[in-house]
């Protein structure tokens, strides 16, 4: 295993100069990066917060030319139910996060130069062999995701832009951690966005090391730029999974759009939090209910076992008819027609379908 030193030494070899859209210079030879929402003030010789993004010399450096990860997943994996449904997604990856939250599932790729034991091997790639990779697996979705795909934006414009060449769509999962400029800087390449929504107390966003505002303006942006949006809550017992927090997200997301599909998804004890059990089955079905009562169209519980009352399908909201049934992250029946309208009340279902 490379130690850290080592490791950050590798991943120096493999970087470009940032984009000029996320950037301001200062006088005095700092550089704010606009990449995340902490818009890290970065002196010559120093990094920002995510460790990745440093100044050398007076020019931002940040991650180009190589992957942590790469795989071919059900989009539903991510999880998009409303983009594509049944189709593969090649997701791929580097190192590196803006956050450091205690029950992180990608600890390995995102607190890479933050946890020595977080090393993940780095393997050199271009951005042609990304999608290249995509059209061997025939996968119309290529996403940026297992670290913070925010902090590594240039990459994944990179790729995206020989992407959509080739007539494939693209996709971020993300923290949502984002600033109004990385926003405008993705927003002609991503066809969908899936944010984390934490939590709704601006404390316990801190733990984690970010900031509440910052991500409930992403949710709004990102709506906002037209970008197909869906937003996941892990339910963290005794952090999050109050009924009132979770009718404040619900409630928030529904004066956005009550079309938004809201993912309220188990936890299992992982990384540095394993200090309590996983999330109760009732806390998922309340979680659920609690979000069709504040009126959004779309909510699924996930990360349940096999069985699980339908609360992984997909619904039109004018007839309630069964749309699409899953079983975990595979598609079991699927009848809503490529024009998107329901085939019984002819109602279109919000989504990305084709």
């Amino acid at each position: 295993m490379a130690s850290a030193s080592t490791l950050e030494e590798q991943l120096r070899a493999l970087t470009r100069e940032a984009d000029p859209a996320l950037i301001h210079r200062q006088p005095d030879g700092k550089i704010r990066c606009l990449a995340c929402g902490h818009r890290c003030l970065v002196g010559p010789g120093r990094s920002g917060v995510c460790r990745v993004r440093y100044n050398e010399e007076g020019h931002l450096r940040v991650p180009s030319g190589y992957v942590a990860a790469i795989a071919v997943d059900p989009v539903e994996k991510k999880p998009f139910f409303h983009c594509l449904p049944g189709a593969e997604a090649l997701s791929f990856g580097m190192l590196g996060c803006d956050l450091h939250c205690a029950y992180c599932q990608n600890w390995l790729t995102s607190q890479a130069l933050r946890d020595p034991a977080a090393v993940a091997p780095i393997r050199p790639m271009s951005a042609e062999q990304v999608v290249q990779a995509a059209l061997a697996h025939h996968a119309p979705l290529v996403v940026s995701t297992y670290n913070e795909p925010l902090i590594t934006s240039e990459w994944a414009v990179e790729v995206f832009t020989l992407a959509r060449t080739e007539g494939l769509k693209c996709a971020y999962v993300s923290n949502g951690n984002a600033t109004p400029e990385v926003l405008d800087y993705l927003a002609p390449h991503l066809a969908a966005y899936k944010v984390d929504l934490k939590s709704f107390d601006d404390a316990n966003y801190r733990r984690l090391g970010g900031i509440l505002d910052n991500v409930l303006e992403t949710i709004e942006g990102v709506y906002a730029r037209g970008i197909w949006l869906e937003v996941v809550t892990l339910v963290v017992p005794d952090f999050n999974d109050s009924a009132d927090e979770l009718h404040s997200m619900a409630k928030f997301l529904a004066r956005i759009s009550p079309d938004i599909p809201w993912h309220v998804t188990t936890f299992h004890a992982d990384y540095n939090m394993n200090d309590r059990d996983s999330t109760p089955r009732q806390t998922l079905q309340l979680a659920a209910r609690i979000g069709r009562e504040e009126g959004l169209h779309h909510v699924y519980a996930g990360n349940l076992h096999p069985g699980d009352n339908g609360l992984e399908d997909t619904h039109c909201a004018a007839c309630q008819t069964t749309l699409i049934r899953r079983r975990g992250f595979r598609v079991i029946e699927n009848l809503l027609p490529a024009n998107g309208l329901c085939p019984t009340c002819h109602t279109p279902q919000p989504g990305i379908w084709v």
